[in-house]
């Protein structure tokens, strides 16, 4: 009830503002707000034009232009964001080339995703270029709407960041205040019963540039294609920017969200009998049936989550910038669930510290200019986590297990960005000191524990020749090493995942068009991966050695005929070197050797159409193997998945609704509902969803 009251309050702050806007206009011209997602204060973090992006921090901490950047960089931006209206991250990263999503068909409780063929959920994710603290259980959820800009890095980037997948990061770029005054009010409502109502504010505080703010709200009322799974949530992000002077900003970025989903989202697997080499009997599945696997009598995953930090940034003179950001985050979990009949029920609170400080130095030496930055960073994280099963659904079963880790990883790095003539020459370093301490405790075995220190070294470099022709062609290598959380299946805190790549690629921007083409090869060989796999019906943590082996291709351009695309294809062969002596050798489960995407967008510039804007998505997976195994019995089918969005600004046929938007927007369009199974376990894509809104900005 309080949700459908919050909703049918912002409808009315809706209708008043629009009413307003209508009194306004007679008699006063309103100046035309350009938004370009380009927060006041925070040049360099990323700037784009349309669906392009021309230059960003997140590849090297630095303000660098992509083209110069040696390395495979993909930006969603704000207009790619306005325009297919993703609901998720999964669903803002679907046409980013070489991220497999879908991976375990529809589950909204987690955020999983491949990069090359490498599983990243825990390990690659960033917010604001600052890891985002993650647990086994505990993963911070994304609210799309909170966002200016998602930048997707791929291989390896731990000689700047530390602990992050050598496939590389997804890092999620916060709204920040405006310089401009910007005001917006929505509601939504659509398929399952779905009712929303959103506002992002932002501008001078008292008209005073020196102070800025932003504020971004999101509550919903919702359910899913599977009827006993919510996704009920509500959001608040305020941020605010003083600028003492041109040379000092302080950003602080906070954020907080509840949200509600389901304990259990997968249908009953069939099984049948397995003769492993060894003679060895087990089931394993051999497909999903169309039954949901649980009861929605016990059925909620609450989740709390907040975070609060800031983003120094202070230029003594034209050679020395310092840099700090800050965030301290929170979770807090509670599922319940039901797996073969029998309740279950986990708890799990995760919070975590991270830190990191950066000087940048521009130099000259002859004729070579170095852009150096040297930093170093904290990170610490502490989880615990109770599982328990049994009993009467309906009633919380008792705690049979607990589990508590701590771990404080510091690393100091320096890179070096060179520059002569044409040639562009990235030499990275970084060394991480590791401590991880874990416990874990049943009621009649006691309490075991397990500790590891680490320490390791990982590096990068990369060359580009940057054409005045706008080509710029590049080869990298780089190494990462990445601490886990948890434990595995044979005892123990999961032993560091380490890795290498190279590449090569070449970039090229058209001479006088906002278009951007990209194409990259690559090799990644990868050593104590931690990936789940079913052991005896339930997901459990193992580490495995892997190589990734491809190559992608990326188009993207904004147009000033009002048209917009993207377009990529990546194949990638990901290939089993340790795990079983069964599986040596094997494809990587659910890895498709082809995908492929495209999104179009185009609006109508003059005549009786004029703002008539019109979006069409295509989504080509390959075929892939639904286990390790690589049995035939879980080949997961191509598909194609239709996306669509229309919409329509309403001044054009009436100068006082100036502001307002109606837009409606669909994914599988053609409700494509195929299996999908991945490390032995099998899933059902999500159907058709279709969402209709109504903006107003002013």
């Amino acid at each position: 009830m309080r949700i459908r009251i919050v909703l049918l309050a912002a409808s009315s702050i809706l209708a008043v503002s629009a009413a307003s806007a209508q009194q306004n206009t007679s008699t006063t011209t309103l100046d035309e707000i350009v938004i370009d997602g380009q927060a006041a204060g925070q040049r360099g973090v990323v700037t784009t034009d349309g669906y392009v992006a021309t230059s960003g921090r997140s590849a090297t901490k630095t303000d660098t232009p992509l083209l110069e950047t040696p390395m495979s960089i993909s930006t969603v931006t704000q207009a790619q964001l306005d325009d297919r209206r993703p609901q998720s991250l999964l669903e803002a990263l679907a046409f980013t080339p070489g991220a497999r999503v879908g991976t375990y068909g529809f589950d909204p409780r987690y955020d999983a995703f491949t990069i090359r063929g490498i599983d990243v959920t825990n390990t690659g994710v960033f917010r604001d270029g600052l890891r985002q603290i993650n647990s086994p259980n505990g993963l911070f959820r994304l609210e799309p709407y909170g966002l200016e800009a998602i930048s997707i890095l791929r291989g390896p980037t731990a000689s700047l960041y530390g602990a992050s997948s050598s496939a590389g990061i997804v890092d999620l770029i916060s709204k920040r205040p405006t310089a401009t005054p910007f005001r917006e009010v929505e509601v939504q409502t659509g398929s399952f019963g779905r009712l929303q109502g959103s506002f992002d504010l932002s501008g001078p505080v008292n008209g005073d540039e020196r102070f800025l703010y932003r504020l971004t709200g999101l509550v919903r009322d919702a359910d899913t294609v599977i009827g006993a799974v919510k996704d009920n949530r509500v959001f608040i992000a305020p941020a605010f920017t003083w600028r003492p002077t041109e040379a000092t900003t302080l950003t602080f970025l906070s954020e907080y969200m509840n949200s509600t989903t389901g304990g259990t989202a997968a249908y009953i697997n069939a099984y049948a009998p397995y003769v492993d080499r060894n003679g060895v009997v087990t089931s394993k599945s051999i497909g999903a049936t169309r039954v949901f696997g649980g009861d929605g009598r016990y059925n909620a995953f609450r989740q709390d989550q907040w975070r609060i930090g800031y983003e120094l940034d202070h230029r003594f003179n034209e050679t020395f910038t310092l840099r700090q950001r800050l965030r301290y985050s929170q979770l807090s979990n509670n599922q319940q669930y039901v797996f073969a009949g029998s309740p279950g029920l986990t708890r799990e609170e995760n919070s975590g510290l991270v830190v990191d400080t950066s000087l940048e130095t521009r130099l000259r030496t002859g004729e070579i200019d170095h852009k150096l930055l040297t930093g170093v960073d904290v990170t610490y994280l502490t989880y615990q986590s109770r599982e328990g099963y049994g009993g009467t659904i309906g009633v919380d079963p008792d705690f049979a297990s607990r589990v508590r880790q701590t771990q404080t990883m510091t690393g100091i790095y320096a890179q070096d960005q060179l520059s002569w003539r044409n040639w562009r020459l990235t030499l990275g370093g970084r060394y991480d000191w590791l401590s991880s301490r874990f416990a874990r405790g049943f009621p009649a075995a006691g309490v075991t524990d397990y500790a590891r220190e680490d320490g390791k070294f990982s590096g990068r470099a990369a060359l580009s020749y940057v054409a005045d022709s706008g080509l710029a062609p590049y080869i990298s290598y780089g190494t990462s090493f990445t601490p886990n959380p948890g434990a595995v299946l044979s005892g123990g805190v999961a032993v560091p995942t380490t890795g290498e790549q190279v590449e090569a690629g070449v970039k090229y921007d058209l001479p006088g068009r906002n278009m951007s083409l990209r194409a990259a090869v690559f090799s990644i060989r990868q050593e104590n991966a931690v990936v789940y796999e079913v052991v005896q019906g339930i997901n459990r943590q193992v580490q495995l050695d892997l190589r990734s082996q491809g190559f992608e291709l990326e188009g993207i351009a904004s147009l000033a005929n009002g048209l917009s695309f993207q377009a990529s294809y990546s194949y990638n062969d990901a290939r089993i070197l340790k795990l079983t002596p069964e599986t040596v050798g094997n494809r990587l489960s659910s890895v498709p050797y082809h995908m492929a995407s495209a999104w179009l967008n185009y609006t109508v510039q003059d005549g009786p159409a004029r703002g008539l804007g019109l979006g069409l998505g295509v989504r080509y997976v390959g075929s892939s193997l639904g286990d390790n195994l690589n049995r035939p019995v879980l080949d997961n089918k191509p598909r194609t998945l239709i996306d669509a969005s229309i919409r329509y600004d309403l001044e054009n046929l009436n100068p006082q609704w100036r502001g307002l938007r109606l837009q409606v927007n669909a994914t599988n369009l053609l409700n494509e509902m195929r299996q999908t199974c991945t490390v032995g376990f099998c899933y059902f894509d999500e159907g058709r969803k279709v969402i209709a809104s109504l903006r107003y900005r002013w």
